[in-house]
């Protein structure tokens, strides 16, 4: 015997799996891999906590 489908269901796979797709070709064209990113965020980090360390005090 057939499984039985829920129409629904499979619609819902088939919709979520093509806007994965196309997400993930939009970042391959667009956007910087994860490990870019999480690269270009550390050395942002980085520089904003080595400005802040040489950052002055002033006495109010």
């Amino acid at each position: 015997m057939a499984e039985i489908v829920n129409l629904r269901k499979a619609r819902k796979q088939l919709r979520r799996a093509a806007e994965r797709r196309e997400a993930d070709e939009n970042a391959a064209r667009h956007g910087l891999t994860k490990g870019e990113r999480r690269r270009l965020e550390a050395e942002r980090a980085a520089g904003i906590r080595h400005l802040d360390q040489h950052r002055r005090e002033t006495e109010d």
